[in-house]
C-alpha cells in the first residue's frame, strides 16, 4: 500500500459542519431503526453522501474468521442481488485487515498498488478507485468494519481523516447501544415466555394441589367410616356385651382399640391438613381458660417414660383466651406428645403465661385489646433438634433423617398440622433447640378480646 500524499487544508467552519452532519444523521439513524442492522443501514444511507463514497457497506463477524455484509449502500444495480452473500476472510483485504489490526486501512488509489491487483477487476467492474475500511468497536474489539468507496483518486487530507474517525466512532458506539437495546429486548421476550410458561406450571401446580388435597380430604372422610364401625365393636367386645372374654382376648381386643384410634387420629390429622389447604376448616372462637386447654391436652396423651419428670407451670387463677379450644388443644397434644416421644429420659414442662402486661384491665376489655399474647411453652430435656434443621420440621410429610427417623417413627405431619393451625387462629408454633440438649416448642395466640385473628 501507498503512503497517503498530505493534501491542503480545507477551511474549519467547513470541517466542523461535516462532522457535526455526520453525528447528527448517525443519531438520527439509532432513533429511528429498531435493530442493530437497521441501524447500520440508515447510518450507512445519511453518512456516504456527507462524505462523499460512491457507495458503500458495513461488514460484521460471522465467525471468528468471516465477516459477512450487514448493510449496503448504493451498490450498482446488477450486484445487488449477490449482496446476501458477500462474505471477506479476516485479515485479507482492506476490510478484512481493518477488522484483523483493528485501525483504518485507507486505499487512495486501487490501481496504482501492485499488491492489490487481485481487486483490479472488481473495481473497474464496480467503478471505484479508492477506498476506505474503518473498524467497528464492540465492547472494545474490532467487530466489523466500515467501508467506503471512492469513484475518485484523491488522497484524503486530515480533515478527511477526521471526519471518517468521527463517523466510525459515533457508528460504533451507537451500534453498541443498539446490541445492548436488542440484547434486553431479546431478554425481555425471553423472560415473558418464561413467565407465561411459569405461570401455566404454577397453574398446573396449584391445580394437582388442590386435587390431592380434595383426594386425601374424600379418602380420609371415606376411612373414617369403617373405622368407626370397628371402635363400636371393639366397644361392644371390651364391655362383654357379646359374651365374657378370656384374659388373652381382652388384651387382644384393647390392642385393636389402641391401634384402631391411634388410626383415627392420623386420619383425622389427614382431613383436618386437607381441609385447611383447601379453605374449608372452620374456626369457632369462644372464651376459654388457657390452663384448662393445657391440661386437657396433657389429659388425651398416653404416659412417657417412666425416666421423664412432667411438670406443669402456670398461674393459679384462670387464664382467658379467645380462640377455637379444639384446635388448640390439638396443637398442643402434638407438641406434648412429641416431647413425650422424644425425651426417653429427663423432663418435660408445660408452661402456660401472657406473653407482656395484663390484656385483662377493664380499659383493654373495653378498647378489644388483642396486642397481647396467650403463650404455651413445651420444653424437654430430649435428643433436640440441629439448628439447620429447625424449619424443615415444620413441612408435610418431613422427619429429620438418621437413627431419630428409625426409632421413634410418626408420618411428620403432627408439626406442620400444629404451625398451619397456629397460623389460621391468628399465631404461630416457634422452636428453640440443642442436640442432645432438648427441645422448646412455643405456642402463641392473641388473647383475642376483640375480633378473631384469622389471616
Amino acid at each position: 500500500m501507498q503512503e497517503t500524499p498530505v493534501a491542503a487544508p480545507i477551511p474549519a467552519h467547513e470541517r466542523h459542519l461535516r462532522e457535526l452532519t455526520a453525528a447528527r444523521e448517525i443519531a438520527h439513524a439509532f432513533l429511528t431503526a429498531r435493530t442493530p442492522d437497521e441501524v447500520y443501514r440508515l447510518a450507512l444511507e445519511r453518512v456516504a453522501p456527507v462524505v462523499g463514497a460512491a457507495f458503500g457497506c458495513v461488514y460484521l463477524r460471522e465467525s471468528d474468521d468471516v465477516l459477512r455484509l450487514v448493510a449496503a449502500w448504493n451498490w450498482p444495480t446488477a450486484y445487488r442481488r449477490f449482496l446476501g452473500e458477500m462474505r471477506v476472510r479476516v485479515g485479507l483485504g482492506p476490510t478484512g485487515s481493518a477488522v484483523a489490526e483493528g485501525r483504518p486501512v485507507e486505499v487512495y488509489d486501487v490501481f496504482a498498488d501492485p499488491e492489490l491487483a487481485d481487486w483490479w477487476d472488481a473495481a473497474g467492474e464496480l467503478g471505484f478507485a479508492s477506498s476506505v475500511s474503518l473498524p467497528i468497536i464492540l465492547a472494545g474489539q474490532a467487530e466489523g468494519a466500515l467501508t467506503f468507496y471512492f469513484a475518485r483518486t484523491d488522497p484524503l487530507d486530515e480533515a478527511d481523516r477526521s471526519l471518517l474517525r468521527l463517523v466510525a466512532d459515533q457508528l460504533s458506539a451507537t451500534a453498541e447501544k443498539a446490541h445492548l437495546i436488542e440484547d434486553l429486548q431479546r431478554a425481555n421476550v425471553q423472560l415473558r415466555e418464561q413467565n407465561v410458561e411459569l405461570e401455566a406450571r404454577f397453574r398446573e401446580a396449584e391445580e394437582a394441589r388442590r386435587l390431592k388435597n380434595e383426594f386425601l380430604a374424600n379418602v380420609s372422610h371415606e376411612l373414617r367410616t369403617p373405622l368407626t364401625a370397628i371402635l363400636g365393636f371393639t366397644y361392644l367386645l371390651r364391655e362383654r356385651h357379646a359374651g365374657p372374654l378370656t384374659d388373652e382376648q381382652a388384651q387382644s381386643v384393647e390392642r385393636v382399640e389402641t391401634a384402631a384410634m391411634q388410626l383415627m387420629e392420623l386420619i383425622d390429622d389427614l382431613l383436618n391438613m386437607a381441609n385447611l389447604q383447601l379453605g374449608r376448616l372452620d374456626v369457632r372462637p369462644e372464651t376459654c381458660d388457657a390452663v384448662a386447654l393445657a391440661r386437657a391436652a396433657m389429659s388425651g396423651l398416653a404416659p412417657p417414660a417412666p425416666e421423664v419428670e412432667v411438670r406443669t407451670l402456670a398461674p393459679d387463677a384462670a387464664v382467658p383466651v379467645r380462640t377455637d379450644p379444639s384446635q388448640v388443644v390439638r396443637i398442643l397434644r402434638n407438641l406434648v406428645g412429641n416431647a413425650f416421644k422424644f425425651t426417653p429420659a429427663g423432663r418435660v414442662t408445660v408452661r402456660v403465661r401472657v406473653s407482656s402486661g395484663s390484656p385483662w384491665t377493664p380499659e383493654a376489655r373495653a378498647g378489644g385489646d388483642a396486642r397481647h399474647s396467650i403463650v404455651w411453652e413445651v420444653e424437654d430435656t430430649g435428643i433436640g433438634i440441629d439448628e439447620a434443621d429447625q424449619e424443615r420440621i415444620f413441612a408435610q410429610f418431613l422427619q429429620i433423617d438418621g437413627s431419630a427417623t428409625r426409632r421413634y417413627g410418626g408420618t411428620g405431619m403432627g408439626l406442620a398440622l400444629s404451625r398451619q393451625l397456629a397460623r389460621r387462629l391468628g399465631g404461630d408454633v416457634t422452636v428453640r433447640s440443642k442436640r442432645d440438649v432438648g427441645s422448646t416448642f412455643t405456642l402463641s395466640l392473641p388473647a383475642g378480646f376483640g375480633p378473631m385473628l384469622v389471616p
